[in-house]
């Protein structure tokens, strides 16, 4: 059979439909082919974070439909709408469906992934969060053991994979349900005798909190990425509260602080949601003011985007002008912090991985703050190298 396969949304879904696939591609009849008109199957991973997301997978699934003889549907879509996308030739895997199949991979360390987006370590999560369908669409926390995480990234280095990436939608809560945490499981990682790189995925400022000094300590292998994706979402605690966040915003900041204490140059990404029902200029200036402090090197900024079966789905965004005038700000002011930061490095040495080939017969490597930066030169995939920072582009290093 002959597979096209494509995939959206976040590392975990991404990590998740690669696992799917590669279930499928232990089958030796069945192909990769490189277009959906060439295949039996489609595979399509989907994102539903927001309903502009969520309208783009409707389109191209059934872009797909009419382009290969069967499509499967994957990802959060298939758990909250996939009743809606069935039809001859579409075919939703189920939530039940995939729990199974996720229960029956975390026993299955012989699969040898020839597609590798990460691995995941936990399904759904320990939040309630009133704006959010991804913990609707994952359910309850489900964390896969230590030493079965540890034989498949034994299994990726025996491939030559050197980025490990581990993902989930949040990582900090990874071991919470088998008396475990994300700590002990970096340690197990980084333990292994080889060489590579590990990146560690979003954590949630509540689950962090809560095992802070710990994850720091692991933190200090020289194995471990300095990156650290903490989605904050507001800097105002009456937005949070109304939100069911479950931390305080001076928790997450307690939280940035050790880690920009511990690693001078951490790089540092989080979320921001604008617009939110009861937000307002006093909430904004709180964010606003929390950005200019510390300064995130990444800085994903969406609109309040109402989600089915959520409690927060009949609440109203706030006036799109006002939410347009915000957003503008953040993003001059992200503009100028990342400009400054980016400065400072010009001149200095750098020791970077070569991770991916870019643009322009390029190769894009990543420092130890996982900040990327491009090469002119051709090198090998996972090369590591010392390279003098000459420039930067708005988000990127450029190095020699």
């Amino acid at each position: 059979m002959k597979i096209y396969f494509e995939s959206y949304g976040c590392t975990l879904e991404k990590s998740e439909s690669s696992l799917y696939l590669n279930k499928l591609l232990m089958d030796k009849n069945n192909k990769l082919v490189d277009k959906p008109e060439d295949a039996d199957l489609s595979v399509i991973g989907t994102c539903v974070v927001i309903k502009h997301t969520e309208d783009k997978m409707i389109r191209r699934i059934s872009d797909l439909s009419k382009k290969s003889e069967k499509v499967k549907v994957l990802g959060c879509l298939s758990t909250v709408n996939g009743n809606t996308l069935e039809s001859k030739n579409i075919e939703v895997l189920k939530p039940d469906e995939f729990r199974n199949f996720y229960k029956g991979y975390f026993d299955d360390v012989t699969i040898n992934s020839d597609v590798y987006d990460g691995i995941p370590i936990n399904q759904g999560c320990t939040g309630h969060c009133n704006f959010c369908i991804s913990h609707i669409a994952r359910g309850k926390l489900l964390s896969r053991n230590i030493n079965k995480i540890v034989s498949q990234v034994k299994m990726e280095l025996s491939r030559n994979i050197k980025e490990i990436r581990i993902s989930s939608l949040d990582t900090a809560a990874y071991g919470k349900d088998i008396n475990t945490d994300l700590a002990e499981l970096i340690n197990n990682i980084t333990g292994i005798n080889d060489n590579f790189k590990l990146r560690v995925g979003m954590m949630e400022p509540r689950n962090t909190y809560d095992i802070l000094d710990k994850l720091i300590n692991s933190y200090k292998n020289d194995k471990v990425f300095k990156f650290l994706h903490l989605p904050v979402q507001n800097a105002d605690n009456r937005i949070l509260i109304a939100m069911n966040r479950e931390y305080t915003i001076e928790e997450a900041e307690r939280v940035i602080g050790q880690f920009k204490n511990n690693f001078e140059d951490m790089n540092i990404a989080t979320d921001i949601i604008l617009g939110y029902y009861n937000d307002d200029k006093t909430s904004f200036e709180k964010t606003f003011k929390f950005i200019e402090k510390y300064r995130p090197d990444i800085i994903n900024v969406t609109r309040f985007s109402p989600r089915p079966y959520t409690p927060d789905y009949n609440k109203k965004p706030l006036n799109s002008n006002e939410l347009k005038q915000w957003s503008r700000e953040l993003i001059d002011l992200h503009n100028e912090i990342l400009n400054k930061k980016l400065d400072k490095f010009i001149g200095k040495e750098e020791r970077v991985i070569v991770t991916e080939e870019g643009k322009n017969n390029t190769m894009v490597a990543r420092d130890d703050n996982y900040r990327p930066v491009i090469l002119s030169s051709k090198y090998k995939k996972y090369d590591t190298l010392y390279c003098k920072i000459i420039s930067h582009g708005n988000n990127y290093l450029i190095g020699e």
